[in-house]
């Protein structure tokens, strides 16, 4: 599951995303969603969010 709409994600949910610095080679980071930053309901290139570790991203994947 993609993660470009905000309605499929919340606080704790399992996700991997990509951090700005590696957009071009699509490096992902896996972690869980301490915060979501992006307020629109969905967005082209992955809703922001910040992990529990710090990590800000646009999530790519949803893990079940």
């Amino acid at each position: 599951m993609s993660g470009n709409k905000r309605s499929e994600l919340s606080i704790g949910l399992e996700v991997s995303v990509v951090q700005k610095p590696h957009q071009r080679s699509g490096e992902l980071t896996q972690g869980v969603i301490a915060r979501i930053l992006t307020n629109s309901p969905n967005h082209p290139h992955g809703i922001k969010v910040k992990l529990e570790s710090g990590v800000v991203g646009r999530v790519k994947l949803i893990h079940d």
